[in-house]
């Protein structure tokens, strides 16, 4: 996309919202191409600054021209507060598209806001679908298909599940997924990654990966016990980033305990992160976004989860196990294979596409842009 393409936008003419970490990381390619067109929303709903504002610096973006604090209220109060605060916003000041990603109680806000002002929608990463409707996130991100004008699909896959909803063609863009080349912007170098394993006392594919925030795991006293459990008794040493809500859980629920057979960490910056992916025999996550940048690395997946909506790896990069299942079994018959497991995956192409995603919703913005505009 060359810079007389991008002068077409007017300043701040693209509301993009966001309040989370994955939207961050998965959106900061598309608003450092938008330029000056960026008018930057953060709703807040990820407030703790090691989830937010470390994100935003790390990806080198500008403040947020407007922040709404929504906090860490349930679900219906963020999608709630949020909407009436863009809903004043938009009125005030209206944006000639607005763009949201994925599947978060942000997404959702600022598609009905959008919605409600008869403004043009574009969603990022549209048609991922776990058809589980027990998760509050499916729900976010049919309503944010449906809503857009543009949905911008990661896979063919995502295609059809669109179609087969009814959205018609003319209203999706297969895209490939933008967290591709977030991966290939942020993971550290081989000797950087040496580096960083050595100030944490790791060794290279010696230890687990894993991450968990998602409710129906942490939210859940039992799963969350079963799946602490699981961690202390795999062959390798699980390493563990708590989530600032899986911290308070577990404390909450009376599993301190159970944390001192993990090597527990405080949320890393992204970069970091990655090494430590790139680096582990394996990862076990509820994460939706780990299950598409260990496709990058590659390294194999347990997905803990009854459902995904990355059904694109199951049964090649990753397994996938209720977490009432045999986590430990599933993990350890990854771990019994490396690394000719790794091996097999770097051979493999890539499902989500060739890391010019970002290129190509920028295409689809200012396609909006255009129609939207008066002849």
């Amino acid at each position: 996309m060359d810079l007389a393409s991008l002068s077409k936008l007017a300043p701040l003419s693209v509301a993009v919202v966001l309040g989370t970490r994955p939207e961050v990381v998965k959106l900061a390619g598309l608003i450092r191409l938008l330029g000056p067109g960026c008018r930057l929303i953060h709703t807040g709903q990820h407030y703790d600054e090691s989830m937010s504002k470390v994100f935003l610096d790390e990806f080198e973006l500008e403040r947020p021209h407007v922040s709404l604090a929504v906090g860490g209220g349930s679900r219906a109060r963020q999608i709630s507060d949020a909407l009436l605060a863009l809903d004043g916003h938009f009125s005030e000041s209206r944006p000639g598209v607005v763009v949201v990603q994925g599947d978060t109680n942000s997404t959702v806000a600022g598609a009905l806001a959008a919605n409600c002002n008869d403004i043009p929608l574009v969603h990022i990463e549209a048609g991922m679908r776990s058809y589980d409707l027990r998760m509050p996130e499916e729900h976010n991100r049919v309503v944010a298909d449906h809503l857009a004008t543009v949905c911008c699909a990661p896979t063919e896959g995502n295609a059809a599940n669109l179609k087969n909803e009814g959205i018609p063609a003319h209203r999706i863009s297969i895209t490939g997924h933008t967290v591709i080349e977030a991966v290939a912007e942020k993971l550290p170098t081989s000797a950087a990654r040496a580096d960083l394993l050595g100030r944490y006392g790791l060794q290279p594919s010696a230890f687990v990966m894993s991450t968990f925030h998602r409710a129906e795991n942490v939210d859940n006293p039992v799963g969350l016990e079963q799946i602490l459990r699981a961690l202390g008794k795999l062959s390798l040493p699980a390493v563990l980033p708590l989530h600032p809500r899986t911290r308070r859980r577990a404390e909450d629920y009376g599993l301190g305990s159970l944390l001192r057979s993990i090597i527990t960490l405080a949320p890393l910056d992204y970069r970091t992160f990655l090494a430590l992916c790139a680096e582990s025999a394996l990862i076990v996550t509820d994460s939706g976004g780990v299950q598409v940048e260990a496709t990058v690395y590659p390294r194999p997946l347990v997905v803990v989860r009854d459902s995904t909506e990355y059904p694109e790896i199951v049964g090649t990069f990753a397994t996938l196990v209720p977490p009432s299942g045999d986590i430990v079994a599933a993990a350890e018959r990854w771990l019994e294979r490396m690394p000719v497991a790794v091996e097999e995956l770097s051979e493999l192409p890539n499902p989500y596409g060739d890391g010019n995603a970002s290129a190509r919703c920028l295409e689809a913005v200012e396609a909006s842009v255009k129609s939207a505009s008066p002849d």
